[in-house]
């Protein structure tokens, strides 16, 4: 006779349902655990004993022979405990085995019996969910198993699951979490001066657009960049979900409180490409996945080593990091705005006695670190100017936050609208994800714009990607404006945003009023 519970393994966000089968046999008595389990998996079978030994219960003097299926699957974590306990209960005929059969279960047990908090609770409810099984789990997790809508089961240990499962008592299912209301970020009333920086931060943020703020040291770049995710429309019911598996995985939920506010990353330059994109030993979801849907802030971009940044490539065209192993590939989800700030030489670039003392080589040397291809994908540059002591004196901006955001919010929902049709995971319904053959249609230039896109377009040297980028950044100024084409000075506007090689001097372009330069200087 075989008992069964089912459980899950996870693979990125996706949980993968395991098959716990228990069977006891004659000969010597010992405790095998198989199906390639890792050493947290194989440490189960003593945690299971020492529980079972505090709840008065003894192991049967057999073979007891757990098997993990599919056995080609690896399998990692301490959340495989609950599972294999009940399976070896329901065998020694302490819990029945019938009604095991419509449950899935996931937690870790403590030495006494208790259930403690577990990593990935909110997938495994989806999936179980999907499944059409009921998710058993710790107490400590149950608000957050709740919001994935199925039923769920919070226990507090193995002998208030002994006890429900034979009619002693009975569990309540438990309630979602609250939904966190985070608190008020910093504000865009806060910075003075800079007002055609926060012009390119508007559009990033309304058509999520990846930008590079390059400026002298006190300029504000920083300053600028933490003021993003507070300009950003809240998460919708699907990006909830999707950004609250990944923090369910990573250990991030705290009581099952899931926030609607976007996820704002800012790693430190030392960081390694493990910890950026994903990977380790046991692979972990890196800054990139726990900024999807969100902001990542690189500060000091040239200060990341090269390799590390040339391995945001692929995600920042995909949407999704992928890390490679031996025997299986694991795929996060990675759909995030990037925001970098940058000095633009070593010696900071700065006025006056801050000024560069090496000359042109220096900002060209510095600048180098950072690879044209790895250029090539960001929307928007722009030079930060100092900020003087005149501007320093003058009164907060009448304009904050809440009313950038609500220009922010208007904008997107016009390309909702457009562009509803196209989204999937990988594809979010903002200009920045437009596919080429949209993008031909809804931000086709009028015939002013076309000729000064074709004709910057050869000055400046515009890649392929570089020409449609350009055109997304038009298509989202058009949108702020409420437009339904695109002009010739929305496209004017979007060239002053693209990056110039060192040295290479700005095309003559008339510029609309108000509208700022973009580009690194060499």
């Amino acid at each position: 006779m075989v008992c069964r519970v089912t459980t899950f393994a996870f693979e990125g966000v996706d949980a993968q349902p395991v098959d716990v089968q228990v069977q006891m046999a004659g000969g010597q008595p010992a405790f095998h655990i198989v199906g390639l389990p890792d050493k947290a998996v194989g440490e189960s079978r003593e945690r299971v004993r020492a529980a079972f030994a505090s709840l008065g219960l003894a192991l049967p003097p057999k073979r007891v022979i757990v098997n993990l299926a599919p056995a080609d699957l690896p399998k990692e974590g301490s959340h495989y405990d609950l599972a294999i306990a009940l399976a070896i209960l329901a065998m020694m005929g302490v819990v029945p085995a019938d009604q095991l059969e419509s449950y899935a279960a996931i937690g870790e047990l403590s030495l006494d019996g208790a259930l403690g908090e577990t990593l990935g609770v909110l997938p495994a409810a989806m999936a179980a969910e999907g499944m059409d099984l009921q998710l058993i789990c710790p107490q400590i997790c149950g608000a957050e198993a709740a919001w994935a809508g199925g039923s769920v089961i919070g226990a507090t240990g193995l002998i208030a699951l002994i006890n429900h499962f034979t009619g002693r008592s009975v569990i309540s299912p438990p309630r979602p979490g609250e939904l966190a209301t985070p608190p008020a970020g910093p504000d865009l009333r806060d910075v003075k001066g800079q007002e055609g920086a926060k012009r390119a931060l508007e559009i990033a943020a309304a058509g999520g657009h990846n930008l590079l703020f390059c400026g002298p040291p006190g300029s504000g770049k920083s300053m600028l960049a933490q003021r993003l995710a507070g300009i950003l429309p809240p998460l919708s019911a699907r990006e909830l979900l999707e950004v609250s598996q990944i923090q369910s995985i990573a250990g991030l939920l705290e009581r099952g409180r899931l926030s609607r506010r976007r996820p704002f990353r800012a790693p430190h330059h030392s960081a390694s490409m493990a910890a950026l994109v994903g990977g380790g030993i046991k692979a972990k979801p890196g800054e990139v996945s726990l900024a999807h849907h969100g902001v990542l802030f690189l500060d000091e971009l040239p200060e990341f080593p090269a390799t590390v940044l040339d391995s945001l490539r692929q995600p920042l065209e995909a949407g999704e990091a992928v890390v490679a192993r031996a025997n299986r590939h694991v795929r996060y989800p990675a759909r995030f705005q990037l925001i970098a700030a940058m000095n633009p030489c070593r010696c900071g670039g700065g006025p006056g006695a801050a000024a560069c003392r090496r000359g042109p080589r220096c900002a060209q040397q510095y600048q180098a670190r950072l690879s044209g291809p790895f250029l090539d994908r960001i929307d928007l540059y722009y030079d930060t100017p100092p900020v003087t002591a005149v501007d320093l004196a003058l009164p907060p901006p009448a304009e904050g936050s809440a009313e950038v955001r609500e220009r922010v919010a208007r904008a997107r929902d016009i390309q909702t609208e457009r562009l509803a049709h196209l989204a999937t995971d990988t594809c979010r319904s903002v200009n920045a994800d437009t596919p080429l053959p949209e993008l031909e249609t809804s931000a086709a230039p009028d015939e002013a714009g076309a000729a000064l896109l074709a004709d910057a377009a050869a000055r400046l040297q515009l890649t392929a990607r570089g020409y449609s980028r350009v055109l997304k950044v038009a298509r989202t100024i058009a949108d702020l404006e409420g437009c339904d084409g695109v002009r010739r000075f929305h496209i004017a506007e979007a060239l002053s945003y693209r990056h110039r090689p060192p040295g290479m001097a700005k095309p003559a372009i008339s510029m609309p009023q108000g509208a700022a330069s973009g580009g690194l200087v060499g």
